[in-house]
């Protein structure tokens, strides 16, 4: 399992609309187009900062042929859409693929994490 990880600013009034962006239209995308080429899901991370939102993605495949697949041979490269160029203010100019050693995610009882 590969995780393309990459991080992008925005400022803080830009933040809502960018998280709404990634959660409601490109994620829901990557999920009906990628799913059946090796895609496996995402998790978003957000940080709000002085003047700005530092926003960290985390897009899970099940290897980097399945990246390429998505982000074509020169795959570094951040895939950016015009909807987040306008909502970005600047933004990580390379990607970084990890490959999952390791996981474990705990719960207890009923507790649940809902987002």
């Amino acid at each position: 399992m590969i995780c393309r990880m990459w991080r992008g600013w925005t400022t803080r009034a830009n933040a809502d609309a960018y998280e709404k962006y990634l959660e409601k239209e490109l994620f829901p995308r990557l999920h009906r187009e990628l799913s059946q080429r090796g895609y496996r899901g995402y998790h978003l991370l957000r940080l709000l900062r002085d003047q700005e939102a530092e926003f960290v993605t985390m897009v899970w495949f099940d290897s980097l042929l399945a990246v390429r697949a998505f982000a074509g041979d020169d795959y570094q490269t951040p895939v950016i859409s015009a909807t987040a160029r306008d909502l970005l203010s600047r933004y990580q100019e390379h990607c970084d693929h990890f490959e999952l050693i390791g996981s474990q995610w705990i719960t207890s009882g009923q507790t649940r994490l809902n987002l």
